[in-house]
């Protein structure tokens, strides 16, 4: 097998070249969240439509609740998990809030080949990748380290797995360098697209005096992804999307 830094940039390269190459121009899903923590529970079950480039969204709870417009929640489905997005979230014992901004992928510049070079490991500064027992050629799966390189409340992939027919990412988990808080993200190949179909995260809270743990779940199904505006709400010129890093 080749080193897990080579097979883990290529698999990020992939992932970056997926996202900016097949993105649709609206998705139209239905969402299931289950969230839990502090000895309550609560379901929360919504039609969405999200126009991508911006990710604005009419969110309706159903089956004939409130409406919602703004960025889809908890996370858009169509989501480059190695990007520069930003997260963030507020929780007591009524409510999560929770801000996902997209970022732009990364992409790893990969050595030209060389008759006099036998061997060539890109060193990754900030991400010390291995392989998991059960990898393989046809679907790696990594599991990695942070390093001191990587700053404090920073999220960094801990468990990759890939899908051995796309070969791009069928799981990944994120993780916080300096809490507990995780989001695992489970892929697949959907009409081309690749989408999250199911989405984990939790954290320990410290509200008032208590400490709790608060865990949401959400189901991402029955995805159309329409040409056309789905909801004249989100029709329109998009926001201005970050520039691409070099």
């Amino acid at each position: 097998m080749i080193s897990p830094d080579i097979a883990l940039a290529s698999l990020i390269n992939r992932a970056g070249a997926a996202y900016q190459t097949t993105a649709p121009t609206y998705i139209t899903y239905r969402e299931t969240t289950h969230v839990a923590g502090a000895n309550r529970a609560e379901d929360i079950n919504r039609s969405v439509s999200v126009r991508v480039a911006d990710d604005y969204a009419v969110m309706q709870d159903l089956p004939q609740g409130a409406v919602r417009l703004g960025s889809a929640f908890p996370v858009v489905p169509f989501f480059d998990p190695f990007s520069t997005f930003r997260f963030s979230y507020y929780a007591n014992l009524k409510k999560i809030d929770i801000t996902f901004t997209p970022g732009q992928p990364f992409y790893f510049p990969m050595p030209a080949a060389d008759p006099n070079v036998s061997v060539v490991v890109p060193y990754i500064t900030f991400y010390a990748p291995h392989y998991a027992p059960d990898s393989t050629d046809q679907a790696l799966h990594v599991l990695i380290d942070p390093t001191p390189r990587i700053g404090g409340n920073e999220f960094y992939p801990s468990d990759v797995r890939e899908d051995a027919t796309s070969h791009l990412p069928s799981h990944v988990t994120m993780r916080m360098t300096d809490s507990d808080m995780t989001l695992g993200l489970d892929y697949s190949t959907v009409q081309g697209h690749w989408v999250i179909t199911q989405g984990t995260w939790s954290a320990t809270q410290h509200v008032f005096g208590m400490t709790f743990k608060v865990a949401a779940t959400t189901t991402y199904t029955d995805f159309a992804f329409p040409t056309a505006p789905p909801d004249d709400r989100i029709a329109g010129t998009p926001r201005p999307s970050p520039t691409p890093s070099p």
